[in-house]
């Protein structure tokens, strides 16, 4: 009977550590996860709002290089004019055909409309309402699968917490204020018949390999390309997409009025005598030495991870088509 009473205050504490660490790992998961779905809504959102912008700055690219090539006949301007058209629409690799269409939680949206026709409802912001953050987080600190050691309970509450991100994830504070009625008035939990002691120790242990994989998780995150930014903007990441869309419209602007200056330019001049094989069409070249190294719209926002020292996070991700926008005019 003394043993029996010395030994309780041990696994008291125990317990009192469990859930300490349990509610810390908790709250680290909300965190991570919050980010998942941010970094993927500013994806789809920088994809779907400026990818036709992208585009565009290529095609300008391209057009700018072959006026460059038409005008001086250097070989090295066609060869590179040709070169940057042929990059505009790259073969796609098996990562860029595949990558994105299936998540944590299944198929993507863009993947399930290609599948089933119907339209894409992209997120409306990268980062919830205040509101939907907080039904968000009570949610997942109450029927988180970790809370459960139960497979049939842990297989239940994973099921409804990937409702749960999804409805997150859209911003659907509807939906979240209904899976959170749902919850409240769901079926609880049968006791477990593992002893005490058996199940605190197995706890402890899986907490601690959980919070590894996490650990691993929130370093692919912070090491992605839209990770690095939107750790550059923790505090308005919608705010840093405005400013990237402003800072591409202008880069476009500024290409425009270039490729103007050149097309009047021609109107005036006789172009090179060149070879027959060596003459550009619109169709089959892009920027000369100009922009060889501006035309992977897919990488632009790719490099602002590496931008610490490059000002603003929005002029890393647009910079890519900055650097060499004024090269054809050595040419020229």
């Amino acid at each position: 009977m003394s043993n029996e009473r010395s030994e309780e205050p041990a696994t008291d504490r125990l317990a009192r550590a469990v859930r300490a660490a349990e509610t810390a790992l908790i709250e680290y998961e909300i965190a991570v996860d919050t980010f998942r779905i941010e970094v993927d809504n500013f994806s789809r959102l920088h994809h779907q709002r400026l990818g036709p912008v992208y585009r565009r700055m290529d095609e300008l690219d391209a057009l700018i290089a072959e006026a460059v090539a038409a005008r001086t006949g250097d070989p090295a301007d066609l060869l590179a004019a040709r070169n940057a058209r042929a990059a505009i629409a790259p073969m796609p690799g098996l990562d860029d055909l595949l990558g994105g269409w299936v998540q944590e939680d299944g198929m993507s949206p863009e993947a399930l409309a290609m599948l089933t026709g119907e339209q894409v409802a992209p997120p409306k912001r990268v980062r919830a309402s205040e509101e939907a953050r907080r039904i968000y987080r009570d949610l997942v600190r109450q029927a988180h699968p970790d809370l459960s050691a139960d497979p049939e309970e842990r297989s239940r509450r994973e099921e409804f917490i990937v409702r749960v991100n999804r409805a997150y994830a859209d911003g659907d504070e509807a939906q979240l204020a209904a899976l959170a009625e749902e919850w409240a008035t769901g079926p609880r939990e049968a006791p477990d018949l593992l002893t005490r002691a058996e199940e605190l120790y197995a706890r402890l242990e899986w907490l601690a390999q959980r919070k590894d994989w996490l650990a691993q998780q929130v370093r692919e995150l912070e090491e992605s390309a839209i990770g690095s930014m939107l750790k550059l903007a923790a505090d308005d990441p919608d705010g840093l997409l405005e400013e990237i869309s402003e800072e591409l419209h202008a880069q476009v602007a500024r290409k425009e009025a270039r490729l103007a200056e050149l097309n009047r330019e021609a109107d005036g001049h006789t172009p090179h005598e060149r070879p027959a094989a060596d003459t550009v069409s619109s169709g089959d070249a892009v920027s000369a030495d100009a922009v060889s190294a501006d035309t992977d719209s897919a990488d632009a926002v790719s490099s602002a991870g590496a931008g610490p020292g490059s000002g603003t996070a929005a002029h890393a991700a647009a910079g890519e088509h900055t650097a060499h926008d004024h090269t054809d005019e050595r040419r020229s």
